[in-house]
């Protein structure tokens, strides 16, 4: 399949899920792996749960991985390794402390495109007879021109010529998607400050408000 087909096949799945406005860690979302079957979308847990861990508490903690050591650090390693998928967004929200008080704004593509962040993915139980628990954690790195007046991280966003290498490539090809990912193209405005809780979902709370943009 050509890069173009595989693009359109991907955003075509991805846009007749229902839309979520705000997935907070521990929260169920979209996730496109590689399986058996070829691509497919999953719903699974955001916070990722090591399959050697003894309980499922610690994924909470577990929803960023940080590019520069994700394939070393002990909880992401075998994710790594065997199971990296695709995180699609339309963009993502970071604060920021202004006058005192910490100010939401969502980021995104300026043309309001679909984002694909590096993501890994893992499946849990407490004992073999228990269900699977899949989870999953979106892998960050350095911040771009942009994103550097929000935020001192952002997601690693993969443009699609990198979106099948980082999914089903060798361990080795994966670490040099990440050390050569482009700087994604990102625009962000303030929203309001209903996004600080999760119960509150909607269209709404990524349209800017009534705030001119910080210089």
């Amino acid at each position: 399949m050509v890069l173009e087909e595989l693009e359109v096949d991907i955003i075509s799945e991805i846009n007749q899920r229902e839309p979520a406005y705000n997935i907070a860690p521990t929260a169920r979302g979209l996730v496109l792996g590689h399986g058996a079957g070829g691509f497919e979308t999953k719903l699974y847990r955001w916070g990722l749960v090591p399959s050697w861990a003894k309980d499922a508490k610690g994924g909470a903690k577990l929803f960023n991985a940080r590019s520069e050591t994700v394939a070393t650090t002990p909880s992401f390693r075998n994710a790594f390794r065997k199971r990296r998928c695709l995180v699609p967004a339309s963009g993502y929200f970071e604060w920021r402390t202004e006058d005192g008080a910490k100010q939401p704004y969502f980021l995104h593509h300026p043309e309001g495109h679909l984002m694909m962040f590096a993501g890994l993915w893992e499946g849990w139980r407490a004992s073999p007879d228990d269900d699977w628990l899949h989870t999953y954690t979106i892998v960050t790195g350095e911040p771009g021109k942009v994103s550097a007046d929000i935020h001192q991280r952002q997601p690693v966003i993969l443009p699609p010529d990198l979106w099948r290498v980082w999914m089903t490539g060798e361990p080795d090809e994966a670490s040099a998607v990440l050390a050569a990912v482009p700087e994604a193209e990102l625009a962000y405005h303030p929203v309001t400050k209903a996004v600080n809780s999760s119960r509150n979902q909607g269209s709404g709370l990524v349209e800017p408000t009534g705030r001119d943009r910080p210089a």
